[in-house]
């Protein structure tokens, strides 16, 4: 900081800490110590997690106008780390990695019941949509039986 101190008198400007050997903050001039640069209001832009409720003192990942630590943002469904992958958001307003989304949202087969999937290494899938029923490419026999 460009001054010098004696050991006694380099303390926190909120509670008189001494701040020798200890991390210390300073901003406008004054030394803070970390609990009172952390949590009296001195921090200049304390962004709390979103997820875990925690401030973020370093890495902020932002999404969805929301912060959370790089760690915290995480598929609902899998619990994988989503830093820097693709995600979705379900009507539900949560966070899903790709694959999970379409397993959890997928339409069902009207005619075998199983999801209807992207192929591997596709983001999209496939259906043929009939009488307001989803099918498979493969079990859409595309007769219509009247009665």
């Amino acid at each position: 900081m460009g001054r010098l101190y004696h050991d006694t008198c380099f303390t926190c400007s909120v509670c008189s800490e001494k701040l020798s050997g200890k991390p210390f903050y300073t901003m406008s001039e004054r030394i803070y110590c970390e609990d009172d640069f952390l949590y009296s209001g001195a921090h200049p832009s304390a962004e709390v997690c979103n997820s875990c409720g925690y401030l973020i003192m370093d890495m902020v990942l932002q999404a969805r106008g929301k912060t959370y630590h790089p760690s915290c943002f995480r598929c609902v469904v899998c619990r994988r780390s989503l830093e820097g992958q693709p995600f979705t958001v379900g009507a539900d307003s949560r966070v899903y990695c790709v694959s999970d989304y379409h397993k959890v949202q997928a339409p069902l087969c009207a005619a075998c019941r199983v999801p209807i999937l992207p192929t591997e290494g596709s983001t999209e899938s496939i259906r043929v949509v009939s009488f307001d029923r989803n099918y498979h490419v493969e079990c859409y026999s595309g007769e219509v039986n009247l009665i």
